[in-house]
């Protein structure tokens, strides 16, 4: 029996949730380790030991697996937003300082490897291709986001303080080489402050 077959067989006993979810902790996987562009879909179905029709089954293609990956990295991240926001839910000092701080922890992971979305974006030159729409759309909601944040900080040009707090957020997930994890925390709190002092 081929590895196709036997990947088939053992398919045939799951239910098909799990299989795309099998399929999509693989790729997500693969595809923050190695890089998207570097990794097919022979690879994630050998390493997810599902048949490849079951992977185009439920992702018509690697573009359709690449922004599925992007789009739970964006919950993941909005999840994680939201539940600083509302342990901080009336004072926008310390929900910004929260978040700095776990954007911070993020850097120290050993194995992190930079912003996803940033990450996946780069990869990709065609201003149309779907994963770039997705990260368009997460860089969009940061800075909205960031924007309300400042107005609720008593920022005189909120937007403009909401551009540079997002410059710093993205400057540190594509600078987490050039800062130590021991430093991370320091760094981001006291570029926050004093941005927030200049903008008041």
């Amino acid at each position: 029996m081929s590895r196709t077959t036997l990947a088939a067989a053992r398919e045939s006993v799951a239910e098909a949730p799990d299989v795309r979810q099998r399929i999509l902790d693989t790729a997500s996987t693969l595809f923050y380790e190695r890089g998207v562009r570097a990794v097919g879909v022979d690879l994630v179905v050998e390493q997810s030991g599902v048949a490849k029709t079951s992977l185009y089954r439920h992702f018509r293609t690697k573009d359709d697996l690449v922004a599925a990956f992007l789009e739970r990295e964006d919950v993941s991240f909005w999840s994680q937003w939201d539940e600083v926001s509302a342990r901080h839910a009336g004072d926008p000092v310390a929900e910004l300082e929260a978040h700095l701080r776990w954007v911070a922890k993020r850097l120290a992971r050993a194995n992190y490897r930079g912003c996803p979305q940033i990450n996946v974006a780069a990869e990709f030159a065609e201003a149309e291709h779907p994963a770039r729409g997705v990260s368009r759309q997460h860089m969009q909601a940061l800075r909205k986001r960031l924007t309300e944040l400042a107005r609720a900080l008593g920022a005189a040009r909120p937007a403009e303080l909401g551009a540079q707090l997002g410059l710093l957020i993205n400057g540190a997930f594509v600078s987490s080489s050039m800062i130590a994890p021991d430093e991370a925390t320091r760094v981001l709190l006291a570029s926050g402050r004093a941005l927030l002092a200049a903008a008041k």
